[in-house]
């Protein structure tokens, strides 16, 4: 904001001498436009030194600014940007109390310059890139980013799976034959459509709203929002369900942990503890989730050696179709291959998003069917089938049958500590993916503070709060509560992806799914399909709460902006990240997924 006594900077109202409504400028705007250069306008932490120009035949008028100004600019209008020197066709003052993001009336005075790129200052749906220049689309420096490739590939396994607990309810489901089936065939018609996006979508927004912006950008800010609201709520409802699946695990060993106040404590415990780890910084937590990772899945390394002698492959093959439950199925298997897209909300920390981003998801994802697919043939195959022991917790049992109590406490500890990384990585995407809808607006600026070590303090509090509230639940119920909102937003997600294709062929896509338009649409009619399905077998209860909890993302978005409009909460954007609208230079040749 302007030091006090100053006028409120407003582009709107200054003209060029040679303007058709110069007549009509006050006294004051008259010692402004003398010459061909302005007086300094004194803002917040630095000087505007303004001068007119002209770019093809429009008044415009050339903007210096030095580090750090953030003098309040007309709609539409971002702040300078450090070292900016740009110009851009000066809006009507008519105009500037408009909808920012409202198209122009038909008929209206285009202010566009003849080669058709987007001037600057002017707001719509589209996402813009800086301008052409020395920091053109430049993401944040790379010593702030600080994920690499190897923490990466770890981050995307604990977001998407973090090994088999949890896969058991797909063979108390629908038997063995079709868990296999599952666990082959759904990660082609989902996992990798939604990989390809997120690495197409991931390197060309590179900032932490992720999912957030790609939906903002094609269709709008509101449905940014919601898409924003939706993914944060079912990431949280997402990671209520660790500590139940750490309890379950340990409870045959311990059951005291079973239910009442041992229990409570805890999730109340377990929550604070990984919390503070998401608080340390996510070098921490990359670094964390590595050794996690490899502890976890060597006990089911040896698991299947040990079971090598008793496999009978015929196991493998049973399967009774009139005795399976769909909707338990589906849910598992859809939770156990999903959640893909969560890790470009961590793209703004990420070292050379572009490159690093696709390969790491390319590797995630066969990590991830390997990482399933092992310990369920071991299990299915050398063991009796008994398809009412198939829940949660049960490959613990398998150990203690194949190779004695000590492996059991050993799976029962990676268990344990595998749903710890699973718990470090959701709360660490749902916390910056609230630091990047505050670094756009849609949020209070409070969510965009960060602590001494980089952290989204706010975010983290908010997301482990309701983890607290939505642990007493049960695992199905859980399972099946969040994946109806992901259903929701993944629907935008994919309406975004063919939006940017349609409307922005040759942007700058640092990795591009290597189809046309036309090969990207048929690609998502399988995943499609398969939302339709999980949302249709859905109980009335899990409908009935999501559609409610939908409901208030619609009513909460006008809310924060009428909380906005009476200055209650203090909203800001970031000025270092590049504006929504702008198209970019042509992006390079398609590059391959991997090296």
């Amino acid at each position: 904001m302007a030091d006090a006594g100053q006028p409120e900077v407003s582009l709107a109202t200054v003209r060029s001498p040679d303007h058709p409504a110069a007549a009509d400028s006050s006294p004051a705007d008259a010692g402004q436009k003398r010459s061909g250069e302005g007086a300094a306008v004194p803002v917040a932490h630095g000087l505007l030194a303004l001068q007119w120009t002209s770019v093809a035949g429009a008044d415009c008028m050339v903007v210096s600014g030095a580090t750090g100004v953030t003098g309040r600019l007309p709609h539409g209008t971002p702040p300078p940007r450090r070292h900016l020197a740009t110009s851009f066709p000066l809006r009507t003052a008519a105009a500037s109390q408009t909808n920012p993001l409202a198209k122009p009336a038909a008929g209206a005075e285009s202010t566009e310059p003849a080669n058709g790129a987007t001037p600057m200052g002017e707001y719509s749906t589209e996402y813009r890139g800086l301008p052409d220049g020395a920091d053109a689309g430049a993401p944040p420096s790379s010593s702030s980013r600080t994920v690499s490739m190897i923490p990466l590939i770890f981050l995307i396994f604990y977001e998407v799976s973090g090994g088999p607990f949890g896969i058991e309810d797909s063979v108390g489901a629908a038997g063995p034959l079709l868990a296999i089936a599952g666990f082959l065939v759904l990660p082609v018609i989902w996992s990798i459509p939604e990989a390809l996006i997120t690495a197409e979508l991931g390197s060309m927004f590179p900032e932490n709203g992720g999912y957030v912006v790609w939906v903002a950008s094609a269709l709008g800010p509101y449905w940014g929002f919601q898409q924003g609201w939706m993914k944060w709520l079912s990431g949280v409802i997402d990671n209520a369900l660790y500590p139940v699946l750490f309890l379950d695990y340990l409870k045959s060993g311990v059951p005291a942990l079973a239910g009442g106040a041992p229990r409570a404590f805890a999730v109340v415990g377990l929550t604070a503890v990984l919390t503070l780890l998401n608080f340390r910084g996510l070098t921490v937590v990359g670094w964390v989730a590595i050794c996690l990772g490899i502890f976890s899945l060597i006990p089911f390394v040896v698991m299947g050696l040990i079971a090598i002698p008793k496999l009978r492959p015929a196991r493998w093959l049973v399967v009774d179709i009139h005795n399976v439950d769909w909707n338990l199925y589906l849910n598992t298997l859809f939770w156990n291959l999903n959640y893909w897209d969560s890790i470009s909300t961590l793209a703004g920390e990420v070292k050379n998003p572009g490159k690093t981003l696709p390969r790491a998801l390319f590797y995630a994802v066969i990590f991830v069917v390997v990482a399933y697919l092992y310990p369920l043939l071991a299990g299915t195959g050398a063991v009796p089938l008994d398809r009412g022991q198939w829940t949660d917790g049960y490959f613990a049992d398998i150990a203690k049958l194949l190779g004695g109590a000590w492996l059991m406490w050993w799976v029962q500890s990676a268990a344990a500590l595998s749903n710890m990384g699973m718990f470090v990585a959701e709360m660490s995407s749902d916390s910056y993916q609230l630091l990047g809808m505050a670094e756009r607006g849609m949020l209070p600026a409070f969510f965009a503070a960060r602590s001494r070590y980089g952290t989204p303090l706010a975010g983290i509090l908010f997301s482990a709060s309701g983890v607290l509230l939505l642990s007493t639940m049960s695992f199905q119920e859980i399972v099946a509560a969040e994946n109806f909102l992901y259903c929701f937003g993944m629907l935008l997600e994919f309406a975004a992806f063919v939006v940017h294709r349609v409307r922005r062929p040759d942007a700058e896509r640092p990795y591009r799914v290597p189809m046309g338009t036309a090969g990207c649409v048929a690609m998502l009619v399988p995943p499609t399909a398969l939302i339709a399905v999980v949302l249709a077998l859905s109980t009335l209860k899990v409908a009935v709460v999501s559609l409610g909890a939908v409901a208030v993302g619609l009513v909460l978005q006008p809310a924060l902006r009428f909380v906005e409009k009476k200055r209650w909460l203090r909203f800001s954007v970031n000025p270092d990240l590049p504006e929504i609208g702008v198209v970019r230079p042509p992006a390079a040749p398609d590059e391959a997924l991997v090296p």
